[in-house]
C-alpha cells in the first residue's frame, strides 16, 4: 500500500517550504550509506573520499540502515522555521526528549535484526541522553566537513527550486505545484499519495498543520516522508536542477540570444541554471570578475536576473523572463527535475 496523506482545508492554507542545514546533513549521510542515490553525486564522492574516511562516524551509522530502513526523525527532524540556522537546528536536536529518543532510536535499531541487543546498540539505548548529545556532536562534525564549503552553492540550488515552484503556484495553483513534485507523487481528490513508499502503521496523518516541503540535494531518486508524531507531516523531494549542482558544463548560448545580447552575456546568462556568484560565473566562462560583473548589471536592469545576498557572497539567478529567452530555443537542456 502506497502511502497517502488526505489534506484537509486547512492543511491546504498551511502547506509551506523551508531550507534545513540539518535534514541537508542527514540526507547527506543516508545518500552515503545507500549507492543507489550516488548516482549525481560521484565528483562530490570523489572529492569528499578523503574527507569521509577520516571521519569516525560509527554511532551515526548505527542508526542509518544501509538498505533502507527506518532512521531516527530528531537527526533530521523537521524545522520549524522557513530558514533555520545550523546552530539552531543543532541546539534544538540536543534538547530532544530523551524518552522520544529512545523510541525513535529503538525503532531505527529494529530494522536491523540483532542490533539492538548488541553492546553499541544496548549502551545508546541505555543512556538515550548521552547518545542524543553524540549524535549531535557527531552531526555537527559531518556538517562542518562535508557540507559547510558548498552550502552557498547548495542553498542557491534549494532557494531556485523553491523560487520555480512558488512561481508554478502561483500560475496554475497548488494543483499544479503538488503534481510536479516527483513522478512518483500524486495528487488527486485532497489525497496527496507516495507511490514508491510503503504504508507504515504509525505514520501520523495531516491534522490541520499543514504539509511541510522541503527539497534537497541528496534524496534523489527517493521521496521521503513518513514522519511520526511530534514532527509536523514532512515530505523531503529531489530539487530541481540538482544534477547540475556539481558537474554544469557551460551552457552553449541559443544562436538568437547571442545576436540580441552578444555572446559573452548570453553566455553568462544561459549559464544561470543555478544561482552563482560573481566569482563563480568569472571562473566557469573564463572573464575577468569586473567583466562578468559589468554584464550581470545590464541583464539585471533589464529584467533577466535577480540577486540576493547570502553571508558573503551576492548570487545571481535568471528571473522567469531569463528563464523564458534561454529555454525557447532547444539547444539548451532545461534544469533537472
Amino acid at each position: 500500500m502506497p502511502l497517502a496523506l488526505h489534506l484537509g482545508t486547512d492543511d491546504l492554507t498551511r502547506c509551506r517550504f523551508a531550507i534545513s542545514p540539518l535534514c541537508q546533513t542527514h540526507e547527506a549521510l543516508r545518500m552515503l550509506r545507500r549507492p543507489a542515490r550516488h548516482g549525481y553525486h560521484r565528483p562530490w564522492l570523489r572529492r569528499m573520499r578523503r574527507t569521509v574516511a577520516g571521519l569516525d562516524l560509527a554511532p551515526l551509522w548505527l542508526f542509518v540502515p544501509p538498505a533502507g530502513g527506518y532512521t531516527p526523525d530528531f537527526l533530521g527532524a523537521p524545522p520549524q522555521e522557513p530558514y533555520p540556522t545550523i546552530e539552531d537546528e543543532l541546539a534544538r536536536m540536543r534538547a530532544t526528549d530523551p524518552v522520544l529518543a529512545h523510541a525513535e532510536m529503538t525503532r531505527s535499531l529494529a530494522c536491523t535484526p540483532g542490533l539492538a541487543e548488541s553492546p553499541e546498540g544496548r549502551a545508546a539505548l541505555d543512556d538515550p541522553a548521552a547518545t542524543v548529545r553524540r549524535l549531535a556532536d557527531l552531526t555537527e562534525l559531518a556538517w562542518h566537513a562535508l557540507l559547510a564549503p558548498d552550502w552557498p552553492r547548495h542553498r542557491a540550488v534549494l532557494e531556485a527550486d523553491i523560487a520555480h515552484r512558488s512561481r508554478r503556484a502561483a500560475d496554475a495553483g497548488l494543483d499544479a505545484l503538488l503534481t510536479g513534485l516527483h513522478p512518483a507523487v500524486d495528487w488527486a481528490g485532497h489525497t496527496l499519495t507516495l507511490r514508491e513508499y510503503r504504508d507504515l502503521a504509525d505514520a501520523q496523518r495531516p491534522d490541520g498543520r499543514g504539509v511541510l516541503l522541503m527539497p534537497s540535494v541528496f534524496v534523489w531518486p527517493d521521496v521521503v516522508s513518513g514522519f511520526a508524531r511530534p514532527w509536523q507531516p514532512t515530505v523531503i523531494y529531489p530539487a530541481r536542477g540538482m544534477g547540475r549542482l556539481y558537474t554544469a558544463p557551460v551552457p552553449r548560448p541559443p544562436q538568437a540570444l547571442a545576436r540580441l545580447l552578444g555572446h559573452q552575456r548570453a553566455a553568462v546568462l544561459a549559464g544561470l541554471a543555478v544561482p552563482s556568484s560573481t566569482t563563480d560565473l568569472a571562473r566557469r566562462h573564463g572573464l575577468a570578475p569586473s567583466t562578468v560583473s559589468a554584464h550581470l548589471s545590464v541583464l539585471r536592469e533589464a529584467g533577466l536576473l535577480e540577486s540576493r545576498r547570502q553571508g558573503h557572497y551576492v548570487l545571481y539567478g535568471r528571473t522567469a523572463l531569463g528563464d523564458t529567452l534561454v529555454e525557447a530555443d532547444g539547444d539548451v537542456t532545461p534544469a533537472a527535475r
